[in-house]
């Protein structure tokens, strides 16, 4: 698959008009990119500072998978900037990813996805929106948790243009893997950025909060929290 990017100037959201042409039947691979965003969003609706010199890019997919495997795709996309950021920065970047959804420099956070789905009349998945923003020249402050970009790291950061392009590159090999080989080798690859077996986590799952050790991925992607010698699935919540 070869996506077609748009670039704009400057849009709200590049997620909501990737959206927007996928309810009006836009095919898979368009990719739209926005210099800057005007009201860019994460996960649980948080607003996402959107100043010129980061990326925000958003990607349309169509994969005829069940809709329970939709959320692997964060995965997919993880590991295809993951793999892509790795060529940019120093190895003492110490880039890694934490489940299920941001990529951390030196622990702090740099980029983060947020993946949407439109559901056909039929119950199945009709369309996967999957939106990237990577903090590239500037960083928001954040109250609750540390942030970094990849100026800090590089003495020449790519401009927003040039990373769309390369992680497009990155996120079309990893769509055709988990079509060909389904979730198991981007399992592998999103472990390989993982953090280390045994290290602490705290998480936040309707509003309770679990501590224990990282103890990997389900084979569906779902986290697996040690306390003790018992191993607790997790499907959903926020590592804090």
């Amino acid at each position: 698959m070869q996506f077609r990017l748009e670039c704009h100037e400057v849009l709200e959201s590049t997620s909501s008009l990737v959206k927007q042409r996928a309810e009006a039947g836009e095919a898979e691979g368009l990719a739209i990119q926005a210099l800057r965003q005007s009201a860019g969003r994460g996960r649980q609706g948080r607003g996402w500072e959107s100043p010129a010199g980061n990326l925000y890019i958003s990607v349309l997919l169509r994969p005829a998978v069940p809709l329970r495997d939709a959320p692997q795709w964060s995965f997919v996309a993880a590991v295809a900037l993951a793999e892509t950021l790795n060529g940019l920065l120093p190895e003492a970047s110490k880039l890694s990813l934490k489940w299920p959804n941001d990529l951390l420099l030196q622990g702090a956070k740099a980029a983060g996805i947020l993946v949407e789905t439109g559901i056909a009349p039929s119950h199945a998945l009709d369309w996967i929106c999957i939106g990237i923003g990577v903090n590239i020249r500037s960083k928001p402050n954040l109250p609750d948790r540390p942030t970094a970009c990849l100026a800090e790291y590089s003495a020449a950061p790519p401009a927003p243009e040039a990373l769309a392009q390369s992680l497009l590159v990155s996120l079309a090999y990893w769509h055709g893997v988990r079509l060909q080989q389904g979730f198991a080798p981007i399992r592998e690859a999103w472990l390989r950025h993982a953090p280390a077996m045994g290290a602490p986590i705290s998480l936040k799952r309707d509003g309770a909060l679990l501590e224990g050790a990282f103890a990997g991925l389900s084979p569906e992607g779902g986290l697996l929290l040690a306390k003790g010698r018992e191993v607790q699935l997790i499907l959903a919540g926020e590592i804090i």
